[in-house]
């Protein structure tokens, strides 16, 4: 079991990787944030200080082009992309407590030049001249190995060939170093599959790797340190964005795809291992959305856009199905048909028409005075709570809502076995209050405002217990 519990100072810090700028925001990106968001909620819940990073990563080659493409000055381009990545926080609902920009010169760029000067200083930055495969869509040298049919098998395109002086970092003196901390669980890379890929890869063998480019051919970056003519590598700046805030370092966990594996579990750490700095804790690689079956795509046409979901649907409806329907280490797949089917299924009929026989029955009854549970209720909630701590621990967010739906299943089979709405059977009403309570706490981290809405309609005041209540939850749709 990958366990999240944090240090003994009771800190807990949690990082997105840097969305890249070069398209707006779709659900993929939508995915990880909430991933993060429902790990950074649920530790706070725990009493620990959290500390939740994301950003936007704005520097590199891909970036130029997309902006030459619309005719926009670079920054000018980045500067309206990031804000609509920092628009998300509001559409779903996001607690991140920053968000960092590699293009902030204040806050960003000291860090990426003090490790450069680090890694010099340790004698693993040096300058050859080199020609090879460099992927645009990656920001990245390939080899032959990462092709299919001479095209990236991520971006489905053809590399191109470049020839050009550069600093390299000596990745290859760290390679083992890397692979001997991923072995022993003191990076921990989630889940398996992905440990094995990295160290698979790191077991072929790793060659030194380009880290910067001639400013000439791409001045949308920073200058490498004491050499104008050069801009840094755009993923040894980007990856130092992590470093921010200095005193949450080493993050607890980093929340990437799975397509930039490499990056953070060899690149990172041996950048980190080469500057004498700590190193993560651990990575966790999610899996990639299809929708309808297809890998997203704008050619395809089927770009989902998180902003108009949320529209159409709500926060929590987009969050309760992300986190449900995709599973937390592999690929999952939307399609409207499935989204709307969990809506009905999972929320309408199960949570919301819950919730709303439970209140409706409470507002009707006088608790007061009661106290204890039945037996069988107080341990199918114990059960619950130690279930969902597991599956979270795991990162199993998929497996931690269904173990929480289970509980409203069986909430639901207690009230149709009992009858209440005939009995007025005021104790089998305090249990079914209990467990909707406890349903509230249960959810918070993965769906807050539903949470909030729960916990405003059960008010306890010492022995009385007012319940008022709300809105349906979650209407059907038609």
């Amino acid at each position: 079991m990958t366990s999240l519990r944090s240090d003994k100072f009771g800190k807990f810090y949690v990082t997105t990787a840097i969305a890249y700028v070069n398209a707006p925001p779709h659900i993929g990106f939508a995915l990880e944030s909430i991933q993060a968001d429902v790990i950074a909620r649920y530790h706070r819940e725990k009493g620990e200080k959290v500390f939740f990073l994301t950003g936007t990563d704005e520097h590199g080659a891909k970036i130029a082009r997309a902006a030459a493409a619309v005719n926009k000055n670079p920054q000018v381009f980045v500067d309206e992309q990031a804000k609509r990545f920092k628009d998300l926080k509001n559409v779903l609902n996001l607690s991140w407590d920053d968000f960092i920009r590699t293009t902030d010169e204040k806050r960003h760029w000291p860090n990426v030049v003090s490790v450069w000067e680090k890694l010099v200083e340790a004698g693993d930055i040096y300058k050859k001249k080199y020609k090879g495969l460099y992927c645009v869509g990656h920001e990245a040298f390939v080899t032959e190995k990462d092709l299919v049919d001479g095209k990236c098998k991520d971006h489905g395109l053809a590399p191109e060939i470049i020839e050009e002086e550069n600093y390299f970092f000596k990745l290859s003196r760290w390679s083992d170093a890397v692979a001997k901390k991923i072995r022993s669980g003191e990076l921990r890379v989630i889940p398996e599959t992905r440990k094995n890929e990295i160290l698979s890869f790191i077991d072929q063998g790793i060659s030194d790797i380009s880290f910067s480019r001639p400013r000439k051919d791409l001045s949308w970056g920073i200058p490498v340190p004491g050499d104008e003519t050069q801009t840094i590598y755009v993923w040894a700046d980007a990856l130092v964005n992590y470093l921010f805030p200095e005193s949450f370092w080493p993050a607890d966990v980093h929340i990437i795809g799975k397509d930039i594996l490499r990056f953070h579990a060899l690149f990172w750490p041996a950048m980190l291992l080469s500057a004498e700095l700590p190193l993560p804790k651990a990575i966790f690689s999610h899996g990639f959305v299809t929708v309808d079956g297809q890998k997203i795509s704008k050619t395809l046409g089927n770009v989902i856009d998180p902003f108009e979901l949320v529209e159409r649907y709500g926060a929590d409806a987009v969050r309760y199905y992300l986190l449900r329907e995709i599973p937390a280490y592999d690929d999952g797949d939307f399609s409207y048909k499935k989204f709307e089917d969990r809506y009905n299924g999972d929320l309408a009929n199960g949570l919301g028409n819950f919730t709303a026989r439970v209140l409706t029955l409470a507002e009707k009854t006088s608790l007061t005075g009661l106290k204890s549970l039945s037996g069988e209720i107080e341990l199918e909630i114990k059960n619950t709570k130690k279930k969902v701590q597991e599956k979270m621990e795991e990162y199993k967010f998929h497996e931690a809502l269904g173990a929480i739906w289970d509980l409203i299943s069986f909430g639901d089979g207690y009230v149709n076995k009992n009858k209440p709405w005939e009995t007025k059977d005021s104790q089998v009403i305090f249990d079914l209050v209990t467990i909707l309570d406890n349903l509230g706490a249960l959810i918070s981290p993965f769906l807050p405002a539903t949470a909030e809405e729960i916990t405003k309609s059960i008010n306890w005041h010492g022995d009385e217990l007012i319940i008022k209540k709300g809105e349906v939850l979650f209407p059907r749709l038609s």
